[in-house]
């Protein structure tokens, strides 16, 4: 029964916590776009090569790339 003393206060403490976080990023905007994170991926922007070398030069062969 003491422990319902302090757990009952914790979770609404944290519970009004967690209502808050949630009411501080709606009225910032986090909710705004929910869409557009999601249509951004099938964008093709730019045409990237498939390496990491920029300046085309040669790379060492990986284990990918065979022996």
């Amino acid at each position: 029964m003491n422990a319902l003393i302090w757990l009952i206060p914790i979770a609404l403490l944290l519970g009004a916590a967690a209502l808050g976080a949630f009411m501080w990023s709606a009225r910032s905007g986090q909710f705004e776009d929910l869409d557009g994170a999601a249509e951004r991926i099938f964008l093709d922007s730019e045409d990237r090569p498939l390496d990491d070398s920029a300046d085309g030069a040669e790379r060492e062969p990986s284990r990918r790339d065979g022996l």
